[in-house]
């Protein structure tokens, strides 16, 4: 390491999904929640090899001597600490299985094998096997005729090794075949039942009837999944849409990087499949759970009417300060408007975009769209503006990881409705969650503008925690139409008065905001510095934090994510806490604070990727009331002693100490007098 105040990207990420494990073991969170926890854990890890596994093994086909420039680590170093804390997961991840498996059969739900079944059970899934499952199977043989098959990410595969003859060879059949459920009812119990990719498996030997079995197991790969379109070949006549659909199908093929297995199998098999996936054995992982815990979603719906199994239902309310028998447009210009998700309603925002749909003042709407629900009132309402002969002008992030598909749906549905359609800048994303609507009122321009930490998405506005600023600023909204404008003209903002915009207008802004601390405190006068984010990872940021933390600043931060920053380092770091939540709702805004009062909302962390790689955007605070209710949060945050864990000067987590009254922070959020 080059500091001891640095934690690497990966392995802090790690400690992170760490976190979401120890939510599955908690017993204190209600027991179908810690099934949805496992489940997220396994998904978490799924996407952490295929992008930022996928991203070191890109960089070590550029240069097997490119470190970290935080811990210096290589990426061949940074790989194979992965691998190792990979191990100790796995293990966890199959103890925690074990646990929550033996918990179902205490509710009346049972995950068999074949060998707990009885006799008429199997008589069953004999008859059920040879008349719905054997005649839509796909086996195949590997050989000279038939050479190894396309495995497709995150897809469960039965193998066999097959001995005729004194030879061996190797037999591969698919599990995931959707025509037919994943678990599988056992008639005759309420709740029992067995994997479709264990019953395929059970009846290998039917399948390869002419052979002898001498081993088998289930497998599962993932594939790097980390495309870059800026780096792709393309010219100003091709069509950026044309250009991501060819890289989503692109994706699907690229190279596999993890290989799990569930069965011990031979070491000859092992570089068997190696040779065929071109993987080493240290990318290969045995797991005694399921390869895949989608399936818990399933129980879940099964246990619904146990309302004890689950948090205790809550719907957003709508803010007491607004009224919805009235304009909201109007209400805004006499006033700032806030929204804190989940807690409070996304209805009032809805309403809003439909009312400036309508409005005859209103002569365009802009929009920046990042991730969209699938069925998106939001989209709705700017096909509605359009076709009321407003000028909507919305930006569709096609590169947003993962929604590439779904958002090209959307910029079509948007384009036939007669919107104007932006796909962003070459080599920078534009995440900023910013809406612009412009009024002309007897020949004055008017703006009300919305600027978020989260994206414009009605499902996740009920899952994650997010703000949304409503302002009639007349100065923010003249700045957020200049943003507005650049983007047309495929340019970034390189001045702001009242916003912090990345790539140009942004960490610049936070680091002097940072200086002017660190000059208090060298002047003995009380000074603070306290944030809020999903991931801390810009190093200059980071350097900055450390100045401010040893002139005698107190720093408070509340990272969910990755945290290359390691607080409480004796004479460097001791100054700065981290705490970290981890509950029942996504943490996802940010928050920055500056001394006392001065205090901005942002849609970017305080990563690299969003300081110097993407268009975002931060708001100040002007309203004494929101900022009074930030600074509120923000403070609730830090006195969580249920769900925060603090960072130790190791870069370990633990649980923070309670004394006095247990504070759940999102619980506490919960009651509109605590928001």
């Amino acid at each position: 390491m080059v500091h001891s105040c640095y934690d690497n990207r990966e392995l802090s990420w790690l400690k992170f999904n760490t976190r979401v494990l120890e939510e599955a073991e908690d017993l204190a969170n209600p027991f179908c929640e810690r099934l949805s926890f496992a489940s997220i854990f396994q998904s978490n890890l799924d996407e952490f090899f295929m992008v930022r596994v996928g991203s070191l093994y890109d960089q070590m086909l550029v240069s097997k001597d490119i470190r970290d420039n935080k811990t210096n680590m290589t990426c061949q170093e940074q790989l194979n600490a992965i691998f190792e804390q990979i191990k100790l997961l796995t293990q966890r991840k199959d103890a925690a299985y074990a646990n929550l498996k033996e918990g179902l059969e205490t509710y009346g739900v049972e995950i068999c094998s074949y060998a707990e079944l009885e006799k008429q059970d199997v008589e069953f899934l004999d008859a059920y096997f040879e008349h719905e499952v054997r005649p839509l199977l796909s086996p195949q043989i590997i050989g000279k005729k038939q050479p190894f098959p396309f495995l497709k990410s995150k897809d469960i595969y039965a193998v066999v090794v097959l001995e005729k003859k004194k030879r061996d060879k190797l037999g591969i059949v698919p599990c995931n075949v959707d025509v037919f459920p994943r678990l599988i009812r056992i008639p005759g119990h309420e709740n029992r039942f067995m994997l479709r990719e264990e019953v395929i498996l059970h009846y290998m030997p039917l399948i390869f009837d002419r052979y002898h079995i001498k081993s088998k197991s289930l497998i599962r790969i993932i594939r790097n999944a980390d495309i870059d379109p800026d780096e792709e070949m393309y010219d100003d006549d091709t069509d950026f849409r044309q250009v991501m659909e060819q890289l989503v199908s692109r994706r699907r093929k690229l190279c596999p990087i993890k290989l799990e297995y569930t069965r011990l199998m031979d070491e000859s098999v092992l570089d068997t499949l190696c040779g065929y996936l071109d993987l080493k054995k240290k990318h290969i992982f045995h797991s005694e759970a399921p390869l895949d815990l989608s399936f818990f979603s399933k129980i879940r719906d099964l246990l619904r009417n146990k309302k004890e199994l689950f948090y205790p239902k809550y719907t957003p309310q709508l803010p007491a300060d607004i009224n919805m028998s009235e304009s909201i447009m109007k209400q805004i210009e006499e006033k700032d408007r806030f929204l804190f998700f989940p807690y409070d309603s996304i209805q009032p925002f809805l309403r809003m975009l439909n009312e400036a749909a309508e409005d005859p003042e209103v002569v365009s709407i802009k929009m920046t769209l990042y991730r969209v629900a699938n069925d998106s009132k939001v989209v709705e309402a700017l096909i509605n503006a359009a076709e009321n002969g407003k000028e909507v002008v919305a930006l569709v992030e096609l590169r947003a990881r993962f929604d590439e598909e779904n958002n090209i749906e959307w910029s079509r549905r948007l384009e036939d409705a007669g919107c104007r359609i932006l796909y962003g800048l070459d080599k920078l994303k534009v995440h900023s969650k910013l809406c612009l609507i412009t009024k002309k009122t007897e020949g004055h321009i008017s703006y009300i503008t919305q600027i978020g930490t989260g994206n414009y998405n009605e499902k996740t506005a009920k899952l994650y925690t997010d703000f949304s600023l409503m302002t009639a600023h007349q100065g923010i909204g003249e700045e957020s139409n200049e943003v507005f404008r650049k983007l047309c003209l495929g340019q970034v903002m390189k001045e702001t008065k009242y916003l912090m915009v990345a790539p140009k207008c942004l960490r610049n802004k936070i680091l002097d905001k940072m200086d002017i601390q660190i000059a208090r405190a060298k002047r003995g006068e009380a000074a603070y510095i306290g944030a809020k984010m999903n991931s801390l990872t810009d190093k200059r940021i980071i350097e900055k934090l450390m100045e401010a933390s040893q002139a005698g600043v107190d720093v408070e931060l509340v990272v969910r994510g990755s945290c290359c920053l390691i607080a409480g380092v004796p004479g460097v770091t001791d100054n700065i806490t981290v705490r970290s939540i981890v509950g029942r709702y996504l943490e996802h805004s940010r928050i920055y604070i500056f001394g006392n009062d001065d205090v901005y909302i942002a849609s970017a962390d305080f990563m690299t990727r969003n300081t110097t790689r993407r268009v975002e955007v931060a708001t100040p605070i002007y309203d004494e009331d929101i900022k009074k209710r930030v600074l509120h949060i923000f403070n609730v945050l830090m006195s969580d002693n249920v769900k925060a864990r603090v960072q130790m000067a190791d870069g370990q987590y633990v649980h923070a100490v309670q004394t006095g009254e247990p504070v759940n922070a999102q619980k506490c959020f919960e009651s509109a007098e605590n928001r």
